[in-house]
């Protein structure tokens, strides 16, 4: 017999077994975990923002990830930034559908007359625009948006820096759905040619990066694309490193540990890719040296039979 029995008299009956008290950490563990799928996490974290066009005027509505609905959970060595369950970076370029101007959400902003006219007479006659009903941006439209800005920024003639920036980022989209295909096991080696040719892809926009930050830096006082010179000086040897121009590389790291008002958090970033330069050179020498060998063997295997 319970404690509250006696309230079976006054019609309560269903307190006669309750519980009285509650663990609320037991309580908790006994809860149904709903776990969300990447996909339905990056719902919840992009809305639908309307801005005007700079060259046309019209409305543009896209699709924008909402402030610290992403989390960081590291940072490749080129400053790309990564995220747990989704990508950002698919949502930074912005394409007006009606004339055809893109740009990055930073460089989406007013431009010089002479600039509306040129995207006016050289893209917008001939633009097609593009189809999109979806709730996401997938990899392929971040792709074409980025590329719109390329295009838009050789028209308007953009520094070398924006023009950079751009290339930079595309690459880490080309990167990002190159990650994306090989995650996928089931389909890993239905991929493989596809991941072959977005590696291409990236290392030819990191190229146009490495070029338009070199000039950059030379010729533009800072902020360059809102970083620092030491913090490009950092990124081309990085650039540099992944292009394996390892001499270029390893001078521009040099540069940025001797100097003497590098931040702490960036000369510990330089001293590791220092270390990955060193590596990689090393694991070149062993290839050329096993490659020579090999060709030394085949030629007196060769000569032998001859």
């Amino acid at each position: 017999m319970g404690l509250l029995s006696d309230l079976k008299a006054l019609g309560l009956g269903q307190f006669e077994d309750a519980k009285i008290i509650e663990d609320p950490a037991k309580k908790k563990a006994e809860e149904v975990v709903v776990v969300k799928t990447p996909e339905e996490l990056e719902k919840e974290a992009v809305f639908v923002r309307n801005i005007k066009c700079p060259v046309c005027d019209n409305d543009v509505s896209l699709l924008a990830m909402r402030p610290g609905k992403a989390k960081l959970e590291g940072t490749d060595s080129d400053l790309r930034p990564k995220y747990e369950k989704m990508d950002p970076i698919k949502y930074d370029a912005i394409a007006c559908n009606s004339c055809g101007f893109a740009a990055l959400t930073k460089y989406f902003g007013h431009l010089a007359s002479r600039q509306v006219r040129d995207i006016k007479e050289q893209i917008s006659p001939s633009f097609k625009g593009f189809e999109f009903k979806g709730e996401l941006y997938s990899y392929d439209d971040a792709i074409l948006r980025y590329k719109l800005a390329l295009a838009s920024e050789i028209v308007k003639k953009a520094k070398n820096s924006e023009k950079a920036y751009t290339a930079l980022k595309l690459a880490w989209v080309f990167r990002g759905k190159r990650e994306s295909l090989s995650k996928d096991e089931a389909k890993k080696e239905e991929n493989k040619q596809e991941i072959i040719t977005l590696f291409s892809a990236e290392l030819e926009a990191l190229k146009i990066a490495y070029d338009g930050f070199t000039i950059a830096i030379s010729k533009e006082s800072e902020p360059i694309a809102g970083m620092d010179s030491l913090t490009v000086q950092y990124l081309l040897a990085d650039l540099a490193r992944r292009l394996k121009k390892y001499d270029e590389a390893s001078r521009l790291c040099a540069g940025v540990l001797t100097n003497q008002s590098v931040q702490p958090r960036l000369k510990e970033r330089a001293y590791d890719l220092k270390v990955m330069i060193q590596e990689e050179v090393k694991k070149q020498k062993e290839a050329a040296a096993a490659n020579e060998e090999a060709a030394k063997k085949n030629a007196g295997q060769a000569s032998a039979k001859g």
